[in-house]
């Protein structure tokens, strides 16, 4: 009996980036799938749902009640806040 092990995609940093600045700039715009037909470069489907739930686990994406991927990250807001003695960053 063979045990067939699946490929772990590893994405690159490039490919998370790219992924991630495709969502940034397209915000809203993009269901899941669709965002993955339109990126700028072609992705491995595997790799880009691990990017996907990276980018949700780090609180960079949400997902809205209809499916939209959107960009959530604001830098700005974290520069203002990493200074304030009332919230641990």
């Amino acid at each position: 009996m063979f045990i067939q092990k699946q490929k772990i995609r590893s994405p690159t940093l490039q490919t998370v980036l790219m992924i991630e600045k495709f969502i940034d700039d397209n915000s809203g715009e993009y269901k899941k799938t669709e965002l993955w037909n339109n990126l700028p470069k072609k992705v491995m489907w595997q790799t880009f749902q691990i990017v996907i739930d990276y980018l949700k686990n780090i609180n960079k994406i949400a997902i809205d009640s209809e499916g939209y991927l959107v960009y959530i990250w604001c830098p700005e807001a974290y520069e203002q806040f990493k200074n304030s003695p009332e919230i641990k960053l």
